[in-house]
């Protein structure tokens, strides 16, 4: 049940999640990976990234580039646009509104005291 829910809440903020992971400059779709997994939120899988970044890229807030390689498979490699940095501090300004409010609600008693 928690599993279901943390993948709930996920998908939710995965796209902001992506945005961010591109703020230090281009990147692509397996390091974005690794970067969500580090950062503590498991394992996303291609099937779930991939169709985020092509979300991101039809929406104007990315810039993929297909770019060959010496030795095995090409990469497609993603950078933020101007309008993925303002989509990115708005949507990131209201995400901490909310988690803000969340936050409060999980550590206060409506109501005062029992």
């Amino acid at each position: 049940m928690a599993a279901d829910r943390r993948s709930s809440w996920l998908k939710g903020v995965l796209d902001l999640l992506v945005l961010s992971c591109l703020t230090g400059g281009e990147s692509y779709g397996y390091e974005i990976a690794k970067a969500l997994a580090t950062a503590g939120l498991g394992e996303i899988k291609g099937g779930t990234l991939y169709p985020v970044l092509n979300r991101l890229e039809e929406a104007g807030l990315v810039v993929g580039e297909f770019r060959a390689a010496e030795r095995g498979p090409g990469r497609r490699y993603y950078r933020l646009t101007d309008e993925g940095r303002r989509a990115l501090a708005e949507q990131g300004a209201s995400w901490r509104e909310f988690h803000s409010a969340v936050t409060t609600m999980l550590t206060t008693r409506p109501g005062g005291p029992e």
